[in-house]
């Protein structure tokens, strides 16, 4: 017993301000996210595409990349011109679709076009807009999603909102924006709560190692804290007492009151750098990504040649699936056309092709069926409005959006597990509270604050306990 509350004294007396940070910082996040391009804002930036301009066929396009194994192919107008995007699993390069010519971009004078270009899709006001830094990293710029772009230049609007603006040197395409008050707020919000420094986080290996550590330790802290505050739960008659006094009863109460929740959002919070030590990682396998991501032949992709393009569409992407090439036109956020390789137009992939496909990916597949907006394993096409189509496979169940042909999910049993063990636990995504937000609002502030309080009383203690041991 004694080793526990020794143990149990100095890990809360160096964990109890990350667990204040924590719960403080939980509940800006819940209101304001990390910043991101979202899609409906991507969308609105992209100019019409003038076909044209269009001088370089899908295949020669491919051809130039030099990417023998790309699986997609997008077409979009940027302020210098048309523009191909060709990539695969591992490679991604832009092409001039006038002359096949490099379409990469880093020059400040061209990237500052393109992003006059795009806030002026959108609404913004750039009259003051400037190029700021040419960077592989910022704090804003560090999550994994961005490598395949750095460096990126990153231009101030100028305007109201302090908005600054990332393009991509590798395609030459707006890939994040934030805004003042979102900088501000995750300032207190995710950067504390991931521990995500630049200097930290730039180093994903080295942030992961860390974080995990951390995480596990405060675990630990608060595991023992449970066993002590159970012990010591003394009886008065038919009552429970705390047989402390002052702070230490105040932090016995909250700690016995919060104990369930404290535990498993700790937990939970873990389990959100597991990153597959305990759980699966819910990837394709080796043989699955190479039916996914196996390269077409590029020469019999719709082209435009051979069926015209639509006139309003803002991005035009030719993907493989099911061995075969798609042309899909994005008109808006919420519609496009899909071209399949007989001709036929549709709005999306429909079942029987992606039957097919599933026959190759994988053995003893059901027939895929529409995912419900209130699924338990939730899944979100990149189209609003627009089918996922579930398949299973034995144990594994794969997601498939039907707008573009992407697995949105491999659902295995541990990744199930993982689903609750540490989404529901940690976010309450329970579907009943999907289903109520302002509910699920309230008992996320509520149970950290309760937690926020229940720090404060240990920092308190603990800062007593340095001091009385620095005076002795």
């Amino acid at each position: 017993m004694g080793a526990i509350v020794l143990l149990h004294r100095w890990l809360g007396i160096a964990f109890c301000l990350l667990f204040a940070m924590w719960f403080a910082s939980g509940i800006v996040m819940h209101f304001v996210p990390f910043p991101s391009l979202t899609e409906a804002e991507r969308m609105a930036g992209l100019s019409l595409v003038d076909r044209g301009e269009v001088r370089i066929s899908v295949a020669d396009a491919v051809a130039a990349s030099g990417i023998t194994d790309a699986t997609r192919l997008r077409l979009i107008q940027r302020s210098d011109g048309p523009v191909y995007i060709v990539s695969g699993p591992s490679h991604l390069r832009a092409l001039r679709a006038t002359d096949a010519q490099d379409g990469s971009v880093r020059s400040p004078e061209v990237a500052l076009a393109i992003v006059l270009a795009h806030a002026r899709q959108r609404g913004l006001d750039a009259t003051r807009a400037t190029v700021v830094a040419y960077a592989d990293h910022d704090q804003w710029s560090v999550p994994n999603g961005f490598d395949r772009h750095r460096p990126l230049l990153r231009v101030d609007l100028g305007d109201a909102a302090g908005t600054e603006v990332y393009v991509s040197s590798r395609t030459g395409e707006v890939v994040l924006d934030t805004t003042r008050r979102e900088r501000g707020w995750n300032l207190a919000g995710s950067v504390l709560h991931w521990i995500y420094p630049t200097v930290l986080r730039s180093n994903w290996a080295l942030w992961d190692g860390v974080v995990w550590t951390l995480s596990l330790l405060a675990l630990i802290a608060a595991l023992l804290g449970a066993v002590l505050g159970i012990l010591r739960v003394k009886t008065r008659g038919r009552r429970l007492a705390s047989p402390y006094r002052g702070w230490h009863a105040l932090h016995h109460v909250i700690g016995l009151v919060a104990t369930v929740f404290v535990l498993t959002w700790i937990f939970s919070g873990w389990l959100s750098m597991d990153h597959g030590r305990l759980f699966s990682r819910g990837q394709l396998t080796s043989a699955e990504a190479g039916v996914i991501d196996a390269s077409p032949d590029w020469t019999a992709a719709p082209s435009p040649d051979r069926k015209p393009l639509s006139l309003p569409a803002r991005e035009v992407e030719w993907f493989a699936f099911d061995g075969t090439v798609h042309r899909r036109e994005r008109i808006d956020l919420d519609k496009q056309v899909v071209v399949r390789p007989d001709g036929r137009e549709s709005e999306g992939l429909g079942a029987q092709a992606i039957a097919s496909m599933m026959t190759k990916l994988a053995t003893g597949c059901a027939a895929p069926s529409v995912l419900g907006g209130n699924d338990d394993y939730p899944a979100q096409s990149i189209v609003p409005g627009a089918s996922v189509y579930r398949s299973r496979c034995g144990d594994a169940w794969f997601d498939i959006d039907a707008a573009d042909g992407r697995v949105l999910q491999r659902l295995d049993a541990s990744r199930r597990a993982y689903r609750w063990a540490y989404g529901a636990l940690h976010t309450l995504d329970f579907p009943i509270l999907i289903a109520h937000p302002r509910l699920r609002d309230v008992l996320i502030v509520g149970l950290c604050a309760l937690g926020l309080v229940f720090s404060i009383t240990g920092i308190v203690i603990g800062w007593r306990r340095l001091r009385f041991s620095f005076a002795g």
